[in-house]
C-alpha cells in the first residue's frame, strides 16, 4: 500500500511507478471513517490498514485523480517527533573522520519546519556550504515502548524517501555543533513522494538509494549497509522515548557527501538535487540564491 499527503489530505496512490499515479481519497471512500488528514490516519493506522486491504484498489482508481506531484506534503507532515541518525554506515563514518559506533549511533532531531513534500525549491542561506544526504525514512504506525527488535518492523507504518539536507557551517561552529538547527533550514527536510509499506518489498532492509546533482552521481549506497537497520533503531529508541504513530526517523546516508571530499563540494544556486530509493521513487530540489545576500 501506498500512502499520500496530497494537498493536505490523505490518499491512496495507484499505480505507483506508471509515471500516471492516482490519487483516491480516503475520507471520501471510506465514508469519513478516516482521514481527512494523514495524522488522523497514523492514530487509526491498524484500522486503516485493514479497511484498505479490503479495498478494489483498479476500481477505486476510476474515482480519483491524477497526481499533481507540487500538491505532495511530507508524508507525516506533523509528527510529534523527529529522529536523525548519524554515521550509520561504515563508509560515511569514514568519510566524516569517525571510527563506526558500536552503540547506538548519534540522534539528534530535525525539526518539522523544515519538512516539505517531495519537489520543492530550497534557499541557500547566505554565506552557508549546503550539502546533501539522502536517506531512508521510516514512520512509526503505532504507539512504542520497550519492543524487541524482531518485532520492530510490526511499528513501521512505511518508508519514504528524505533528504537531511545540511549547512555545514552553523552546524560544525563551536563552541558545540548545532547538528538540530544546522539541518533545519527552510526546506532542508523533503520527503515523498508517498509512504510505502513494508510489505511491498521483498526485502524492505535492502533497498537501493542514491542521488545525483545536475545528472552527476553523488551518492549510492543499500540499505543492507545500515550499521543499525531499522528496527535495531527503533528497538534502540524505544527504550530511552515512548514512539508514536507518525513519527519520523532519518536513518542515515552512506557515503559521498560533500564534506567529505577533497576539494570539499557544496551545493549552488540552480543546481538540481534528484534522490531516489528503488521501489519508493524520488525527489527533486532546485537550490537558489538567499534573496537578502
Amino acid at each position: 500500500m501506498r500512502i499520500a499527503n496530497l494537498d493536505n489530505r490523505a490518499v491512496l496512490v495507484v499505480g505507483a511507478g506508471t509515471g500516471a499515479e492516482r490519487a483516491v481519497d480516503i475520507a471520501t471512500v471510506s465514508d469519513g471513517r478516516f482521514g481527512p488528514n494523514i495524522s488522523a490516519v497514523f492514530d487509526a493506522w491498524a484500522e486503516v490498514t485493514e479497511w484498505a486491504a479490503k479495498q478494489d484498489l483498479r476500481a477505486l482508481a476510476d474515482d480519483g485523480v491524477d497526481i499533481d506531484r507540487r500538491l505532495l506534503g511530507a508524508p507525516s507532515p506533523a509528527p510529534r517527533q523527529v529522529f536523525a541518525v548519524g554515521l550509520n554506515y561504515h563508509d560515511h563514518a569514514a568519510e566524516s573522520g569517525f571510527e563506526s559506533p558500536t552503540n547506538l549511533p548519534p540522534v539528534f532531531t530535525k525539526y518539522a519546519s523544515s519538512f516539505t513534500g517531495p519537489d520543492s525549491e530550497v534557499t541557500i542561506p547566505a554565506g552557508g556550504n549546503v550539502d546533501w544526504e539522502v536517506e531512508l525514512v521510516a514512520v512509526i504506525g503505532r504507539e512504542s515502548s520497550q519492543i524487541d527488535e524482531s518485532d520492530a518492523w510490526s511499528h513501521v507504518a512505511g518508508l519514504t524517501v528524505g533528504q537531511d539536507i545540511s549547512e555545514r557551517v552553523s552546524q560544525l561552529r563551536g563552541p558545540a555543533p548545532q547538528f538540530g538547527l544546522g539541518k533545519s533550514f527552510a526546506g532542508f527536510s523533503p520527503q515523498g513522494p508517498w509512504l510505502v509499506t513494508p510489505d511491498e518489498f521483498a526485502n524492505p532492509d535492502d533497498l537501493e538509494l542514491g542521488c545525483v546533482i545536475d545528472g552527476e552521481e553523488v551518492q549510492k549506497g543499500r540499505t543492507r549497509d545500515l550499521i543499525f537497520p531499522v528496527s535495531k533503531l527503533i528497538a534502540a529508541l524505544s527504550r530511552t522515548v515512548t514512539l508514536y504513530p507518525g513519527d519520523v526517523i532519518f536513518t542515515g546516508t552512506p557515503a559521498g557527501v560533500g564534506v567529505g571530499r577533497d576539494p570539499q563540494r557544496f551545493l549552488q544556486a540552480g543546481e538540481q538535487l534528484d534522490s531516489w530509493i528503488d521501489g519508493i521513487g524520488e525527489l527533486r530540489q532546485r537550490f537558489v540564491a538567499d534573496s537578502n545576500e
